[in-house]
């Protein structure tokens, strides 16, 4: 474009002039990835039989990219890609601390797992009609929700993966479905709505959408200066209600159970898990004042949230609306941390949600297995001679009921640990016998049900050891298919409770980010400062300390950025 030689525009003034660096496209190359990968997959419709390999080639180089981030970020701390290369808080930043690449991380290894179970569940029907694209989709939306600095670009992942899932919950259009999405449908479009409300008064108040911005501005802002409560109130509200946090968690086992298995086992594993990365991320890294205000009513909801998901996995006979209550028992037990706020607490609520992820995953997964033997039986009434068919389904389902409950030496023991610790030195004696007693719960519901399935030689009416009908032998590849993402599931769960040293580290790291932000802002904003110095040396004294020069800091701080 033509310009002027003696006006030049100096954009350094307002952009970031050095080029990005290979490494950062790290950043951005999952929602790349995952955006072609669903593309590419629908170029080829008619090909239905290419599409879970193409999904499961795409979702494996996920893997390894999520890897490489998670790697970078644990060495060097957060990083930022800011888009259009305008000073911050200006561009849309992707920020990636070691909370949101541990998260992103687990999310594509259990989508993976989900994506090879597929090849031997989603029928030709279901691949036509767009399953691999919808989980393509969803996997944009909740790597994005993960590696987001911008609050306002994390509501857009939000509805990106919600388009999606609405897609993959009625797949196969069957009238159960249908009565599940509406339910769905109807709080989760309530709970976005509040979503963008809250952000909105957010903007209002702080005039600044980047949330390294937010969290510097909010802690030097004078109290009483902005309805921080009220926000964040609203914030905790819409974000319990995507988590299925009491009283608010009744869609989930009334819709859950509906679709195909693995579509139960991807939303189990990771939908209501971003709601609880949004509410850690908002309320602990963004408005810590406000949580300490809210933490009794936090705890609260904890506590009973906990204690409901147990007993309703207690009441139920239908072993997939038992696992529904599982995943809002295991929402409760991440709230503890939340409720608690301290660093050891925020460590226990990161690693349970990478437990629940793993679990609840392979829960599903496995009951699916269970079901393809039974000929699709999921009624503890029905259900009978599971170790005869199978001794190392068994052992499978005996390891995650045991993650499940909490129990040694498996993944779930170290988060519940770690809370009850975290709550009986806070003063919250009552919050750690809620843990406990929901747990103890939990153990009785899920020996029921491994009791029933495996324990009992056959159904109920029929003679112990004898089943009413013989259970199907798997072929073998089919088997191997099914078979090979429950036993990497449960090998990594497995892993994680006996070498938990790594994970918890990294738990540590985004919980000490959460809390002290200082690395965190400085990522955001670092870039913008040396450039901004480096621009003022060359200009000498002719700026000194001018607009120019304070570019690098949140733009809240300046009178009249509102």
């Amino acid at each position: 474009m033509a310009g002027n030689a003696e006006h030049a525009v100096d954009f350094a003034a307002g952009m970031l002039v050095a080029p990005t660096a290979l490494a950062d496209w790290l950043i951005i190359a999952p929602s790349i990835l995952t955006i072609m990968g669903g593309a590419s997959i629908l170029m080829v419709r008619e090909r239905a039989k290419l599409h879970g390999y193409m999904a499961c080639t795409y979702l494996t180089l996920l893997v390894i990219i999520d890897l490489l981030l998670l790697r970078r970020v644990s060495l060097e701390g957060p990083i930022t890609m800011t888009m259009g290369r305008w000073l911050p808080p200006f561009g849309i930043s992707l920020t990636v601390d070691a909370f949101g690449a541990l998260m992103a991380t687990i999310a594509a290894i259990v989508a993976l797992a989900v994506c090879v179970y597929s090849l031997v569940d989603i029928t030709v029907a279901g691949r036509r009609f767009g399953f691999y694209p919808f989980l393509m989709l969803l996997m944009t939306g909740v790597t994005g929700s993960f590696l987001t600095g911008d609050i306002f670009n994390m509501y857009v992942w939000f509805e990106v993966m919600l388009i999606s899932s609405f897609g993959l919950l009625i797949l196969g259009g069957e009238r159960i479905q249908i009565d599940g999405a509406m339910k769905y449908a109807i709080l989760n479009l309530m709970a976005t709505t509040l979503f963008l409300i809250a952000t909105g008064f957010l903007y209002g108040a702080i005039g600044s959408l980047n949330m390294a911005d937010i969290a510097v501005t909010l802690r030097k802002m004078p109290k009483g200066e902005a309805p921080m409560a009220t926000i964040a109130a609203l914030y905790f509200l819409a974000f319990a209600m995507k988590a299925a946090a009491f009283p608010v968690n009744f869609w989930l086992p009334a819709s859950y159970h509906t679709p195909k298995i693995v579509v139960s086992a991807i939303f189990a594993g990771l939908l209501t898990k971003v709601g609880v990365y949004a509410l850690i991320r908002t309320m602990v890294l963004l408005m810590p004042e406000s949580r300490a205000m809210l933490s009794d009513i936090i705890a609260w909801v904890a506590a009973l949230t906990m204690l409901l998901g147990a007993l309703g996995a207690l009441a139920q006979n239908d072993v997939r609306r038992l696992f529904g209550y599982l995943v809002i028992g295991g929402i409760g037990s991440v709230l503890v941390g939340v409720a608690v706020g301290t660093e050891n607490a925020i460590t226990g609520a990161i690693l349970y949600a990478v437990n629940s992820i793993l679990v609840m995953t392979a829960l599903y997964l496995a009951l699916g297995i269970l079901m393809r033997m039974n000929g699709g039986k999921y009624n503890l009434a029905e259900l009978g001679g599971g170790y005869k068919a199978s001794s190392w389904l068994s052992i499978l389902f005996l390891v995650l009921t045991f993650a499940a409950c909490g129990l040694p030496p498996f993944s779930g023991f170290w988060p519940k640990f770690m809370l009850v610790e975290a709550s009986l030195k806070e003063n919250y004696g009552w919050l750690a016998m809620a843990v406990l007693v929901s747990g103890f719960i939990t153990t009785v519901a899920m020996g029921r049900v491994w009791a029933h399935a495996f324990w009992r030689g056959g159904p109920i009416g029929t003679e112990d050891g004898k089943e009413a009908a013989p259970l199907y032998q798997l072929a073998g590849s089919v088997r191997a298919r099914v078979f090979a993402p429950v036993s990497v599931l449960v090998l990594l769960i497995t892993a994680i409770g006996v070498f938990p040293l790594p994970v918890v580290s990294i738990a540590q790291s985004g919980a000490t980010t959460l809390i002290n932000p200082d690395r965190y802002v400085e990522a955001v904003f670092g870039a913008a400062r040396a450039q901004q110095e480096m621009r003022a040396k060359e200009h000498g004294s002719t700026e000194p300390g001018g607009d120019h020069g304070e570019q690098a800091e949140p733009a809240a701080h300046k009178e009249g950025t509102h």
